[in-house]
């Protein structure tokens, strides 16, 4: 029993490692971006927001990473799809719905059930739990201008499963909502070595070495799904820009989703893919490094 209360500990905080909360104080409607500070990594320069919407508009997929409970993150991410939505096809993908709730997604942006019923069906605050409120803004957006939202993660059944079990495990039924086994990489070293630096904080260096392996075994396999959903998206509508919403520590140096995703779709209609990563307000200890994002964004 002890062992798995602590397996579902570790389920609990995977892709929550490398969030930075900072108090809530603002209404997540309210846009009080317009004096927000951009810095361009490979430039070591500061941007305006024309400057980076116009670099964003240029991409395939942008990848606007949150720290999940911090509002300033989701006003950010609303005011560049607002932008954004007026130059190119968006497709917004979601880290925070699980990939069997789909079709509750499409019912509620098709004005088929309402918001508390979006909720319900698909077991939001079970499976997510964050308010509400800071991820209904966008939502309403995304049903009011009628664009696609992908219900990008894993369902977490099949996530404990494997942190317990491993892949081998999974049976037919759990494995039609993940990506093929044989595509699933536990790598590479350095995300393995970042992985096991929260694995070692949380266990207070009590870990062991078979523990770590499913811990990062089970973050590895959301990463996948994660990216197996954005490639198919891009199959189906290589004209649209998907703008993907998850925290930093998927998106950090690339090798959670990005990677992953450049791996099974190296260009689009024989133009190589670009991805483009947007660190929203980015932990002060986090270098300006070119190897960890594109663009950083600070909110006022």
């Amino acid at each position: 029993m002890r062992t798995n209360r602590r397996i579902t500990l570790w389920v609990a905080l995977i892709g929550l490692w490398m969030l930075w909360s900072i108090p809530t104080l603002a209404d997540p409607s309210v846009e009080s971006t317009s004096s927000a500070r951009i810095y361009k990594l490979t430039t070591q320069q500061q941007q305006s927001f024309e400057s980076l919407t116009n670099q964003l508009a240029q991409a395939n997929v942008v990848y606007l990473a949150e720290t999940h409970d911090r509002v300033q993150d989701h006003q950010a991410q609303l005011q560049i799809m607002r932008s954004l939505a007026s130059r190119r096809t968006l497709v917004i993908g979601m880290e925070m719905f699980q990939r069997p709730f789909q079709w509750a997604l499409d019912q509620y942006l098709a004005g088929q059930i309402s918001e508390a019923e979006l909720l319900r069906l698909t077991e939001y605050q079970r499976r997510w739990g964050y308010d509400w409120e800071l991820y209904a803004p966008i939502l309403r957006f995304a049903r009011a201008e009628q664009i696609p939202v992908l219900a990008l993660n894993t369902p977490s059944e099949v996530t404990r499963k494997v942190s317990r079990t491993g892949l081998d495990q999974l049976s037919f039924a759990e494995r039609q909502w993940i990506p093929s086994i044989s595509t699933i990489l536990a790598e590479p070293d350095a995300y393995r070595q970042r992985i096991r630096q929260i694995y070692e904080e949380m266990h207070q260096g009590k870990g062991t070495s078979a523990g770590f392996e499913q811990f990062f075994l089970a973050q590895v396999l959301w990463d996948e799904t994660i990216a197996d959903r954005i490639a198919i998206a891009l199959r189906r509508s290589p004209e649209s820009l998907i703008i993907v919403l998850a925290g930093q520590g998927h998106i950090l140096y690339g090798d959670g989703i990005p990677d992953r995703v450049q791996r099974r779709i190296p260009q689009v209609r024989s133009q190589l893919l670009q991805q483009v990563t947007v660190i929203l307000n980015p932990a002060s200890e986090v270098k300006r490094d070119p190897s960890i994002a594109d663009f950083f964004w600070f909110s006022p």
